[in-house]
């Protein structure tokens, strides 16, 4: 039998084999010994800091404005406002006050240096700003005498006779004539006038449209001014009479009217009443 190869060619070609496979072990084991501990690009550090990122949530470049709280300051006191009469019934309540060296006349909802007057009882007035209530009191002269008027009677003691007034109301034809002792004495009687005449507001919605005249003494001198009951004031010298301000503001200074013009809602039309002072 005739070999292919020869006994020699044979032993070299093993001692290639195992040359080959020794080198290929000893490659391996120097990979292995260079390579990192973990992946390709890993790199141990030791002592290192936490990452952080400064976020931006505002697009424009500069910072978001702070805004402050305005704070709300009173302007005025409770104190520059002194109360010097008081007028109450079932359904108005009527005070006069002195403020900077003024008086004013004020209804319920009426407001003098940002203080709304609320109520009144005998010897005080409650207003009202920014949610608190403030309780003025009466001034008392130095006799002693209370400021005060009030239609409620006591029941300890007797209602004054009516004084008998003075003066009279002529009528002129287009016009009537009052005399002026009459004005003088209203002006300083008010529980006078609600002896003679009754006067209640008209609202539309939370507006006041003018005075209704509720009744009227038959004789009075309101009587013969030509008013009737169910008339309604509209206005005085063209001034609309809308609030217990405006009203009371004019009978405040009526001893300085010379001429009065009212202007009264009968039924469905509108007329007009002339009168002289003199």
């Amino acid at each position: 039998m005739k070999h292919l190869f020869k006994p020699q060619v044979i032993k070299w070609l093993w001692i290639l084999l195992i040359v080959l496979v020794v080198i290929k072990v000893i490659w391996f084991v120097v990979l292995v010994w260079l390579l990192p501990t973990s992946g390709i690009s890993y790199v141990q550090k030791k002592g290192g800091k936490a990452l952080y990122y400064r976020v931006k949530l505002s697009p424009n470049k500069a910072p978001a404005p702070i805004i402050k709280k305005k704070e709300t300051k009173v302007v005025g006191s409770i104190k520059d406002i002194k109360l010097l009469a008081i007028y109450n019934s079932s359904d108005v309540t009527v005070v006069t006050v002195e403020y900077k060296r003024k008086t004013k006349v004020l209804g319920r909802g009426d407001v003098i240096n940002g203080f709304t007057l609320e109520s009144a009882g005998q010897m005080h007035a409650t207003f009202s700003k920014n949610q608190q209530t403030y309780k003025v009191p009466l001034l008392i002269s130095s006799k002693g005498n209370k400021s005060i008027r009030s239609n409620k009677v006591s029941t300890q003691t007797r209602p004054k006779a009516e004084v008998k007034v003075k003066g009279e109301v002529v009528d002129a034809g287009d016009h009537k004539l009052i005399d002026k002792s009459l004005i003088s004495h209203y002006a300083k009687n008010m529980d006078d006038i609600y002896k003679n005449i009754g006067i209640k507001e008209v609202k539309k919605g939370k507006n006041i449209e003018g005075f209704n005249i509720s009744f009227i003494k038959k004789g009075s001198p309101f009587a013969k001014l030509g008013l009737k009951r169910g008339d309604t004031i509209k206005s005085i010298n063209g001034q609309k009479i809308d609030s217990y301000n405006a009203a009371f503001g004019i009978y405040k200074d009526i001893e300085n009217i010379e001429n009065l013009t009212l202007v009264i809602e009968r039924g469905k039309e509108e007329m007009e009443l002339e009168y002289e002072v003199n």
